[in-house]
């Protein structure tokens, strides 16, 4: 398998370059971060090794994306995209880039989280809108968005189990306060070098649910994404999730 990394002195980026490292299938054909650094093969040119390869793994910066989308749409390559804190262009970069080429964005390429997110949405269906439902999540304290890209997709399988858009129900961090029926709250920490913790909560009167993921070794999220993209390699071109790399997705 031919592959890029984008991001590649990024954590994420060594993380799934020191993996894919160790598996005879993998080859990579180009190193792509903000700065060049011929030491470590690293280089700024994107459109340079792009190709030669069969996928592209972006786990940079939210500027980028969607240059960087327009650019496998021009060569045929696959993309995914790992990054997180995406704005509107990129929706629009990914759905121009997805007639012409398989497209995949994740916001945590975790298996686990995969199958969270789809857990969450089916209790969401199955629960009355009487539970209340609040996504916790913490990282280390380097992070910069939040609430996370990966609480962020946690709250839209919530609403979307519910038949909502997030952006309706939301209710960004905060302290304390009373909360509205039908609200979906966000809690943040930071702190320490905490790889990824995700909780949601859905709480009704006598009762709780809660279903909740660790990430305990930043490896995960790395041997996540080489499956999605080895996955990726050779569909037609569209727009594809995680739920579709494990075969369960419960939107309908």
């Amino acid at each position: 398998m031919r592959w890029v990394m984008v991001g590649a002195a990024g954590r994420m980026g060594q993380a799934i370059t020191q993996l894919a490292s160790t598996q005879s299938q993998w080859h990579c054909v180009g190193a792509i971060d903000r700065i060049a650094d011929a030491a470590r093969g690293i280089t700024t040119d994107l459109s340079s090794v792009l190709p030669g390869a069969e996928v592209m793994i972006d786990f940079s910066s939210p500027s980028q994306t969607a240059a960087n989308l327009a650019r496998c749409a021009e060569q045929g390559v696959a993309a995914l995209i790992g990054t997180t804190g995406l704005g509107e262009d990129v929706e629009a970069a990914a759905a121009a880039a997805a007639q012409r080429i398989p497209v995949l964005i994740a916001a945590n390429t975790s298996l686990g989280v995969t199958l969270l997110a789809e857990l969450v949405r089916a209790a969401a269906r199955a629960l009355p809108p009487t539970f209340d439902i609040e996504i916790f999540e913490a990282h280390h304290r380097h992070k910069k968005d939040a609430p996370s890209g990966t609480a962020l997709a946690l709250g839209r399988a919530a609403a979307g189990g519910r038949g909502q858009s997030l952006d309706e129900v939301a209710v960004a961090p905060r302290g304390a306060g009373e909360r509205k029926n039908g609200e979906i709250g966000f809690s943040v920490l930071r702190s320490g070098d905490i790889v990824g913790d995700h909780a949601v909560y859905f709480a009704g009167e006598g009762e709780r649910l809660v279903l909740q993921h660790q990430a305990t070794d930043r490896t995960i999220f790395a041997r996540g994404a080489l499956q999605a993209a080895s996955w990726l390699v050779g569909r037609p071109a569209g727009r594809y999730s995680m739920s579709d790399v494990i075969g369960l997705k419960t939107i309908s």
